[in-house]
């Protein structure tokens, strides 16, 4: 059982709108072949744009075992979810900085910038699987120094400073985005504190796989860290990412959970065998918060690291639920769970507290 303390007062991190900031996360799969995963991804960033979202995400993943899912160009659907919506950011939680090449990777996120008016959320990290490492020729060992130091000549480029000693420079560089919107995902203190010495925004994952703790308990401290380490004159920002799947019941939430969740663990694991309880240890490992919309925001306000989350990022993976599920529950929490959270649709009157 989790023990919980009191809820703290949301610190100045806030949004400009004095509000939450309320984001959804794909991992872009769930459809019977690759082309319909797309296209659902797309429907759902479509969706949540009328929904008032403030954010859309997509991950980044090469090589996926699975035929019908996976992203490997993030920034090439995120140009075609451009042109599909109007006023929802566009992110990558994440980007693996750690293998792209940072000039590259400053181009495209320049276009995709550009092309959609400034909406663009950059997040990245280090990855960790191998295999991806090898096929890029680049070495795993050094994942997180590489990771640094590609975002490092990444963010240098989008601000409009020379790549080389010629003085050239990319087109169509964004400060805005180097200095408000970009992120980097850690999964440690030490990593929180690296980040606030970056000076970008934190990525907090779903869930923090190989802890006995619950996430929230091991999340704590690091977004601490993170904010004791800030030194820059903006507000700094915390993405917290968490598996949020609400539906009529319990019991039509697992519906479209249970497969994905358990295969997921046992992915992970290595092994097909997770104990008596084997559902429950699987939820538990991916922190997953499911069921109707009161029981899930009431979790919700006695998670930890949300009072001082300044975006709210909510995610279905390693479910597989339908794509009008999805939708469903993207209207759930844009209508019932996140306005409980501090969180006030762009464009309406915020309640005084």
């Amino acid at each position: 059982m989790t023990l919980r303390q009191a809820r703290p007062t949301r610190p100045s991190t806030s949004s400009g709108r004095g509000n939450l900031r309320l984001g959804f996360l794909t991992h872009v799969e769930g459809g019977a072949d690759i082309a319909e995963s797309y296209r659902n991804a797309t429907e759902l960033f479509v969706a949540a744009d009328e929904l008032g979202f403030d954010s859309g995400w997509v991950a980044q993943h090469h090589f996926s075992d699975d035929p019908a899912g996976g992203l490997g160009s993030p920034w090439v659907f995120l140009a075609h979810a451009a042109a599909r919506t109007s006023r929802i950011h566009l992110g990558t939680g994440i980007t693996l900085a750690s293998i792209e090449d940072p000039i590259r990777l400053a181009e495209d996120v320049a276009v995709v910038e550009a092309l959609s008016g400034g909406r663009v959320e950059l997040g990245v990290g280090s990855g960790f699987g191998e295999s991806t490492f090898r096929a890029f020729g680049r070495d795993h060992e050094r994942r997180r120094e590489l990771t640094t130091e590609h975002f490092a000549r990444t963010r240098s480029a989008l601000l409009g400073e020379p790549i080389d000693d010629l003085g050239t420079v990319i087109k169509a560089p964004s400060p805005d985005l180097v200095r408000t919107r970009s992120w980097h995902a850690v999964f440690s203190a030490g990593g929180a504190a690296h980040v606030a010495d970056e000076g970008s925004n934190l990525l907090l994952n779903r869930a923090a796989y190989g802890y006995q703790e619950p996430t929230d308990v091991v999340q704590r401290p690091w977004a601490e860290t993170y904010l004791a380490g800030w030194r820059q004159e903006r507000a700094p920002r915390i993405g917290l990412s968490r598996l949020i799947f609400p539906a009529a019941d319990r019991a039509t939430s697992l519906r479209h959970l249970a497969d994905g969740v358990l295969e997921g663990v046992r992915r992970m694991s290595g092994t097909t065998d997770l104990g008596p309880a084997e559902l429950e240890n699987a939820l538990f490992r991916f922190n997953a918060y499911y069921g109707h919309p009161d029981e899930i925001t009431a979790r919700l306000q006695t998670e930890r690291v949300l009072p001082v989350a300044t975006d709210l990022l909510a995610q279905f993976n390693p479910g597989r639920p339908t794509l009008d599920a999805s939708i469903r529950a993207l209207e759930l929490i844009a209508t019932q769970i996140a306005p409980e959270l501090g969180w006030t649709r762009a464009g309406a009157v915020p309640v005084p507290a």
